[in-house]
């Protein structure tokens, strides 16, 4: 059988973290979220892969190349304008020779085992949510679905559509010229087409930026210790890996679950708490702490430094006494408003100066620089510099 992965999006309310790249290519647990589902596609004994991509295609193709390295066969389909899910499933039309096929969302983390369930045409996998409006819905009667509804504003269901589907290859004659698949497959279930649905056993998804430090928790689902650099003596508790050429200095202290890349230095007498993720080539300085967070690759952050529940992407210089601030925050992400416990969030590339505080909730843009000794707050737009 083979499977389509939908990765042409861009992920607006995941900004800054989606101006350079596309939602699929954030990483949690050092590995871009699309990885996890082409591994999952892989174990569940399906290796003719089709991605659809579109925004920053050339992150993706680069990355993935033709899937060699994951034992899969990957070829691309190409949506040049990102108008709607169903024309991007159009895309792939002429890659598809199977007469059943699956479907996947390329920025969500699903298991084998509920692609395996998804075996049939016309089937797709839901998952109960506690805020399912936030997500599209399905409304089933009798174990069939009567409808798929796109974030209601009234609670009418908590099954959540994970966009994981297993369609007939009809579905291209019913796209048409329609661009969203929602509305296809209600058109769909209206002509008298039966659709059933399995409930998922693994789905996450990041739809904001408080999102990434929840599903890199969720992705860290290993056990032991993989340790491939150099400890001094550090104290490593619980589930660690660590990559080559990495050197954990003296009184580091590490409980696991964490993930550290490769030639990073951590410490002397810095503290890396559980659910943190730290990308290759990352310097931090001594007696920082950090818990819950993600660090992309190619960044230093100076000692005495706190990072609470964050992302930082690659490329950043941060100074020494850095406060990342988690507590309740106010965010505004385009016309919404949330009110959320989280940190800050750190676009690519920006230089912050020493004794800087960021309160709970600041986003700062790609390339930003802030100068030493300032509190910062709220959204910094790309490019800002705050004296």
């Amino acid at each position: 059988m083979q499977a389509v992965i939908l990765a042409a999006g861009e992920g607006q309310r995941l900004r800054p973290f989606t101006a350079n790249k596309p939602k699929v290519m954030i990483k949690v647990a050092n590995k871009p979220i699309l990885e996890f589902v082409v591994e999952a596609l892989r174990d569940a004994g399906i290796s003719d892969i089709v991605i659809v991509v579109g925004y920053k295609k050339s992150r993706i193709m680069d990355h993935f190349g033709n899937g060699s390295k994951w034992n899969v066969r990957i070829e691309y389909a190409i949506q040049q304008q990102q108008l709607g899910t169903a024309h991007a499933l159009k895309q792939a039309e002429d890659l598809i020779e199977d007469d059943v096929f699956l479907v996947l969302a390329g920025d969500n983390i699903v298991d084998s085992e509920t692609i395996k369930k998804v075996n049939e045409p016309w089937t797709l996998a839901y998952k109960v949510a506690e805020e399912p409006s936030k997500y599209g819905v399905i409304v089933v009667s009798n174990g069939r679905i009567e409808k798929l509804v796109e974030k209601p504003e009234e609670p009418i269901s908590n099954l959540v559509n994970t966009g994981v589907y297993c369609f007939g290859k009809e579905i291209f004659e019913k796209i048409g010229d329609r661009t969203d698949l929602i509305s296809v497959i209600n058109s769909m279930i209206a002509e008298g087409y039966e659709f059933r649905c399995v409930e998922a056993n693994t789905w996450v998804d990041i739809v904001y930026p408080w999102d990434i430090p929840k599903v890199n928790d969720f992705a860290m689902r290993f056990s032991g210790k993989v340790i491939a650099g150099k400890i001094e003596n550090a104290n490593i508790v619980g589930d660690v890996s660590i990559g080559k050429n990495t050197i954990i200095r003296s009184n580091v202290y590490i409980r696991g679950p964490v993930v550290i890349g490769e030639n990073c230095e951590i410490g002397p007498n810095a503290v890396i708490m559980p659910s943190t993720s730290i990308g290759d080539n990352v310097k931090i300085g001594a007696i920082s702490y950090i818990e819950n967070s993600v660090i992309g690759d190619n960044i230093m952050i100076g000692p005495n430094s706190y990072v609470k529940d964050s992302v930082i992407d690659s490329g950043c210089s941060i100074g020494s006494k850095f406060t990342a601030l988690s507590d309740l925050a106010e965010i505004k992400v385009g016309d919404e408003h949330h009110s959320v416990r989280t940190g800050v969030f750190i676009g690519e590339s920006c230089e912050i100066g020493a004794n800087v505080v960021a309160e709970a909730g600041t986003i700062i843009g790609n390339n930003v620089k802030v100068s030493s000794l300032k509190i910062v707050r709220g959204v910094i737009p790309d490019d800002s510099i705050v004296v």
